[in-house]
């Protein structure tokens, strides 16, 4: 299945985990796609790893800094020509623990990288072209945490809620032209989210109807769909993927 075939797409935060895996996902259907992340080394193995040099462009940066969001949208101009997709995954959560005791610094760190570089990159990427084909789309990586109280992660969460708002307000926005979705996680085991299971992850798993903690493909695959003109009717929705624990009854 070619889906993608001719497209292009940026992914942000695509060095491992859920971006590394879309990132994946969108190769093997035929996009030209250009990965993000903080760490250069890390990166560069992301790419190789792809398996497609031909098709797989990487540049390194912070997700928050517009010269670097700069460089990437500077390079799909030059050297692809067009924009057609755009993931917004990375994202940070420096801190655990309940709202009310995080540093208002750390607060805005996690905004600034959670949400308002998601709107910076959905901005910039319309003014790059990403409205001028036969139909953009955006897919933003939320949580199940901004669904719920989230002992924890409780800033991540609000974090998370606030993007999918932006989420919905974005595709009032950009509607026809660009259609926006999201998805919303619960445990999947990376690394990124090692401190929710470390150690009791049989615990964590028996939590879930499906009983087993989610993995990097288990989101690529629904993000691909949302991408793909099979979602062509869909925008403005928030998909839920947590193994059924949001239908688990209230003990």
């Amino acid at each position: 299945m070619r889906r993608f075939e001719g497209q292009v797409a940026v992914v942000t935060g695509a060095s491992r985990g859920i971006g590394l895996s879309i990132a994946e996902r969108l190769v093997s259907e035929g996009a030209q796609v250009v990965i993000t992340a903080r760490d250069e080394g890390a990166l560069r193995e992301a790419a190789v790893s792809l398996g497609a040099p031909e098709a797989v462009h990487h540049v390194a940066g912070r997700a928050d800094d517009p010269e670097h969001r700069a460089a990437v949208l500077d390079l799909v101009d030059r050297e692809l020509g067009r924009l057609d997709l755009l993931v917004n995954n990375a994202g940070v959560n420096p801190a655990y623990g309940p709202a009310l005791e995080i540093d208002s610094a750390v607060v805005r760190k996690i905004l600034d990288v959670n949400v308002v570089s998601a709107l910076e990159w959905s901005r910039d990427a319309v003014a790059h072209g990403l409205a001028d084909g036969d139909g953009g789309a955006i897919v933003n990586i939320a949580s199940i945490a901004g669904l719920t109280a989230s002992p924890g992660i409780a800033f991540y969460g609000v974090s998370k809620a606030a993007l999918i708002s932006l989420t919905t307000q974005l595709a009032f926005e950009l509607a026809p032209r660009v259609r926006v979705n999201a998805v919303a996680p619960a445990v999947v085991k990376t690394d990124f989210a090692r401190a929710l299971y470390a150690g009791r992850e049989e615990q964590v798993a028996a939590s879930y109807p499906l009983a087993r903690l989610g993995t990097p493909t288990d989101v690529s695959g629904p993000v691909a769909f949302l991408l793909s003109r099979d979602a062509g009717w869909i925008t403005g929705q928030t998909i839920v993927i947590d193994g059924g624990g949001s239908i688990s009854p209230v003990s």
